[in-house]
């Protein structure tokens, strides 16, 4: 297997933990480029020894270039680096974007270099805890079918598995990735505090069995999981509870509505609720959503 030289652009929670797992794997990483505080701290700790420089300097000194920088910035960065002449033949250049292809590199490309887009479907720390957690990890995979075995083999070096993704469903991809697991970090935060304002001393260690076997449900059976006054069709319940947000936590109203609307569509769609007692439910959301409207008219 060969071993590269890698350079990291983008030093963040990512691009440090990924170069870690590469290093570990037998590859040298010869250089990082990270401008804030925190990016410079974890090459110390993630990547000691390893020396920070700018992009155009990461570039050259590396064959496999890693860009992890934040989505938004990529082809600022792949135009800059390319234009600047960083980027040459033979190189091979790999970003971790979920949400972008190879489209996103062919300035790279046409310079002559080998392009990959290789994304971690995992959410990172950016500390050592994250290195455990490449083991089994997916990774969303694009590639040119020359270059399939190298893709593979760059994933199963950071102890991943590969998913192969197709340019044209890249962002959606992207898309289940993050309706998954970062708006769970939102539902999950917000029914803490609902819990703390009901008395809860420890709210985390309420949640934590029940949204474990609840993700692990679910995973398993899909809608067939679901559970709760939504799918039993319980109106004066989902009423008491809406009466309840609205005075003690009102923030967290719009959410619990709109994952409300959306179970009840999927307990009626498979059978589960009698449209009869889904219409019932239907306009208590629907009333609490008008008052969630008319309140913020109002401030």
């Amino acid at each position: 297997m060969t071993k590269h030289r890698i350079g990291v652009v983008g030093a963040g929670r990512v691009g440090a933990v990924l170069a870690a797992g590469f290093r570990a794997s037998g590859h040298e990483v010869v250089a990082a480029a990270g401008e804030s505080d925190a990016s410079r701290r974890r090459i110390a700790e993630l990547l000691p020894g390893v020396h920070a420089a700018k992009p155009t300097d990461v570039a050259r000194a590396s064959d496999l270039l890693l860009l992890t920088v934040p989505d938004d910035m990529l082809s600022n960065v792949v135009t800059m680096l390319v234009a600047s002449g960083a980027v040459r033949e033979g190189q091979l250049v790999v970003h971790t974007s979920g949400r972008h292809g190879l489209a996103v590199l062919e300035p790279a490309r046409a310079a002559g270099a080998t392009t990959i887009a290789m994304h971690p479907a995992m959410t990172f720390t950016g500390t050592e805890v994250d290195l455990p957690r490449l083991s089994g990890c997916v990774f969303g995979v694009t590639a040119d079918d020359a270059d399939r075995a190298l893709t593979e083999a760059l994933v199963a070096d950071l102890g991943g598995r590969p998913m192969w993704v197709p340019e044209s469903r890249r962002t959606l991809y992207h898309a289940g990735l993050a309706h998954g697991a970062n708006h769970l970090v939102t539902l999950v935060a917000e029914a803490m505090e609902i819990l703390s304002a009901a008395g809860a001393e420890d709210p985390a260690a309420t949640l934590r069995p029940l949204l474990t076997a609840a993700l692990d449900n679910a995973l398993e059976d899909g809608d067939a999981a679901l559970t709760g006054p939504i799918v039993r069709g319980d109106v004066e319940t989902v009423r008491a509870h809406l009466a309840d947000l609205v005075a003690t936590a009102p923030q967290t109203l719009p959410s619990y509505v709109a994952m409300a609307r959306a179970t009840l569509d999927r307990a009626v769609t498979d059978g589960r609720l009698l449209p009869i007692r889904a219409a019932k439910m239907l306009r208590v959301l629907q009333a609490a959503e008008a008052g969630t409207r008319a309140g913020a008219e109002h401030r």
